[in-house]
């Protein structure tokens, strides 16, 4: 795992692949893991020059590190950073599990075709690696309106990644998903690692369309090429490309 971005959603996920781990498993297993975890500030301020080279370079190393550890695959805990996961998987020589297949696979396994997106500017950008990879997936994405897409990005950065959960922020994502599925939205991708954190099993009874927790299906995607071989190898011998994905359809919240 490539973590840090931040550490309240990468502890997020560490979390989600024990517990997937264990329910599949029973007993006291838990997932066998290697996480280099970054320093936050670093990457954001090369998101905010936008030397995403520099990000790349930056994580490409610690990958390649990840690898002489002993790890088979990665995964980025961070959907933005996912603009740069071909460079970070060419740098390290290993497959790495893309957050928007994992996704893409849970909004077809629906039927769903038309959907909002809540995640940081540079993810909700109509030119974005998010926007061109789920158009792959044969998907179309509605972001919110720009004054309040910019609210979202500032509630990630200012409150999410600090760990704070504040109502009022809550009550803006939630006007936002109203607003989405006027136009159309038939779900909604919370494409931000720590959006799920604020968009909760509350959140989803007060919500008129499902949400679709990317980093919920991320874990359940990589759980599944973990244990894809577990009587032989137990760490799984497929790539994450060719594993199976029974339950990605499911988004609620693991627990």
């Amino acid at each position: 795992i490539l973590g840090g971005m931040s550490w309240e959603s990468s502890a997020h996920l560490y979390a989600l692949l024990n517990r997937e781990v264990a329910a599949r498993m029973g007993g006291l297993h838990s997932a066998r893991l290697l996480m280099h975890s970054v320093d936050f500030a670093e990457v954001e301020a090369m998101q905010q020059r936008g030397d995403w080279a520099a990000a790349a370079r930056l994580l490409g190393e610690a990958a390649a590190g990840l690898k002489a550890a002993g790890a088979q695959a990665l995964l980025l805990a961070t959907n933005t950073m996912h603009k740069v996961a071909d460079e970070v998987q060419a740098q390290a020589g290993l497959p790495l599990l893309h957050i928007v297949d994992a996704t893409a696979a849970a909004l077809r396994a629906q039927g769903l075709r038309r959907v909002g997106l809540l995640a940081t500017r540079y993810t909700m950008a109509s030119d974005s690696f998010y926007q061109e990879r789920m158009a792959g997936h044969s998907m179309e994405l509605l972001t919110p309106p720009a004054t309040a897409a910019e609210e979202v990005n500032r509630v990630i950065y200012e409150e999410l990644c600090r760990g704070q959960l504040r109502p009022q922020s809550r009550a803006h994502y939630l006007a936002c998903v109203e607003e989405m599925a006027s136009r159309g939205a038939q779900g909604v991708i919370l494409g931000c690692t720590e959006v799920g954190l604020l968009l909760d099993a509350e959140a989803q009874r007060l919500s008129p369309l499902p949400f679709f927790d990317s980093t919920v299906l991320q874990a359940r995607a990589a759980v599944d090429w973990m244990l894809a071989d577990a009587d032989s190898a137990p760490l799984g011998g497929k790539s994450p490309g060719e594993a199976a994905a029974p339950g990605l359809g499911r988004p609620e919240v693991l627990n």
